[in-house]
């Protein structure tokens, strides 16, 4: 009971911390919307699955324990963060964003999970650091699994509501436009904080 009760501990603060998910989700909400943000945030949780089975199956140890590999993972994250941290700087304020530009989809939201570093230093804590069924190591994993699932749909719930809440209380195009920067502005900074690690 006790590594159950550190396992969702740990989980919380590891998954609900400022990162580039959380971040590029806040923003999205604040930039399109909670429901246009749905696609996006059910692509992150997609994108975190697989990041789970990366991590718990120990391909993610062997892909970057080929020295070649970690600079070329490290500058395809670094642009594509740029870029989704561009699409929401450039982001119309809400009120028009409905009819003009599309928000970010499940494919992106997929593609940010894969490439974001904090979150296989997180996925690799969580699976490495708690043990919460002895009796076979697959069985733990799935375990593992489906409690961070359920973590990370609540922490990303409230990371999408709270940018779209933002949002709605900012109504002045000039304040939506500083709230979408801002958001970027910390979503890069995310990023080279994650890549510090």
């Amino acid at each position: 009971m006790e590594d159950l009760i550190g396992f969702l501990v740990a989980g919380f603060v590891l998954t609900g911390s400022p990162g580039p998910n959380t971040l590029s989700l806040a923003a999205t909400g604040a930039a399109f919307g909670a429901r246009r943000g749905l696609g996006y945030m059910t692509g992150l949780l997609l994108g975190m699955v697989l990041v789970m089975g990366l991590t718990a199956s120990g391909v993610i140890a062997i892909v970057l324990a080929v020295p070649a590999l970690g600079p070329v993972v490290t500058a395809a994250a670094a642009a594509y963060f740029l870029y989704l941290a561009w699409r929401i700087a450039n982001a119309p304020p809400l009120s028009e964003a409905r009819q003009t530009k599309p928000a970010p989809s499940a494919g992106d939201g997929i593609v940010l999970s894969l490439l974001n570093p904090k979150a296989y230093a997180a996925m690799a804590a969580m699976f490495t650091g708690f043990v919460l069924f002895a009796g076979s190591s697959t069985v733990d994993a799935f375990i593992k699994a489906g409690l961070l699932l359920v973590i990370l749909t609540l922490v990303n719930t409230v990371w999408l509501a709270g940018g779209a809440l933002l949002t709605r209380v900012l109504r002045e195009p000039r304040l939506n436009r500083i709230v979408n920067v801002a958001f970027a502005a910390l979503l890069i900074l995310s990023v080279v904080l994650a890549l510090s690690i």
